[in-house]
């Protein structure tokens, strides 16, 4: 993910001779929803997000979208699942995501001088995540190698281990303001799609309590169900106890304010330059 973000940068001097380029940079927060937290739109355990990308004029209202993007998102069992009779797993992730995403955006509106216009994407992401949790004496210990719902034992051959890069599909839609010829301002939500629901490594059932012990250690046990670090929690449940819901993937989802610049937006001397880089014109 990090050599498409320095793609992306090396690219700049040489699109700046092209006339429907836009840089963007945007920041604003990011969420989840999963097992944890299941509410379709929570803001109350947001992180900061933050991005660049470019846009690529095909009219004055069809734009192909390109974005790196960094968020971190997280959940926790007692403040998300309180009073529905599964709080007691004390469960609790944490995890980074990098997105890269290539889609198509429209304006409703044509944006000419001072302006402003609603707006919807979609498109497909590639995405890398890595869920972690903090033990009871404070150490970082990352989820996925512990197999905490069997991944990787013998004995529970369907519980394979999950990727840790993933595909989605983002879509969302955002408002902007044509501040002058060069420059743009806009707000904006993105949901994304995903294929797995492991972004907070729950998803299915407990397994037995020994057989992860011998298979995976003793952390691995500690961190499938945390409900001896809180007070009257029931002892680890029996192998094949609901853990978590199957049925349903998790999603991710950012909200950021996104400034774009017009690049090498001046006279028609540019525009022939830019003909001469190669770089192609309005389609539309």
């Amino acid at each position: 993910m990090k050599y498409t973000f320095l793609l992306l940068l090396a690219a700049i001097p040489y699109l700046s001779y092209c006339q429907n380029f836009h840089i963007t940079a945007f920041g604003g927060i990011s969420n989840y929803q999963g097992d944890l937290q299941g509410k379709s739109i929570d803001f109350s355990q947001s992180k900061p997000a933050f991005g660049v990308g470019l846009l690529y004029e095909l009219s004055n209202k069809f734009l192909l979208r390109t974005a790196f993007t960094y968020g971190n998102i997280e959940a926790t069992d007692i403040k998300n699942t309180k009073g529905k009779g599964i709080e007691f797993r004390n469960l609790q992730f944490n995890s980074a995501i990098t997105e890269f995403h290539l889609g198509a955006e429209y304006n409703f509106l044509k944006l000419e001088g001072k302006s402003i216009s609603p707006y919807v994407f979609a498109g497909v992401a590639v995405f890398h995540y890595n869920p972690y949790t903090f033990d009871s004496i404070g150490d970082k210990i990352f989820l996925q190698p512990l197999g905490t719902e069997g991944q990787g034992i013998a004995a529970y051959p369907n519980n394979k281990p999950y990727n840790l890069t993933q595909f989605a599909i983002p879509f969302g839609a955002g408002i902007k303001l044509q501040i002058n010829d060069n420059w743009q301002l806009g707000v904006e939500v993105g949901l994304r799609k995903t294929f797995t629901d492991y972004l907070d490594d729950v998803s299915n059932n407990y397994v037995d309590y020994n057989t992860l012990l011998l298979a995976k250690g003793k952390k691995a046990v500690e961190l499938a169900y945390r409900g001896d670090e809180i007070p009257n929690a029931p002892p680890y449940p029996a192998d094949g106890t609901q853990r978590g819901n199957p049925k349903t993937n998790d999603w991710y989802y950012f909200s950021c304010i996104r400034i774009s610049k017009k690049l090498n937006n001046k006279a028609s001397r540019n525009f022939n330059n830019s003909k001469k880089m190669g770089c192609p014109g309005n389609v539309l």
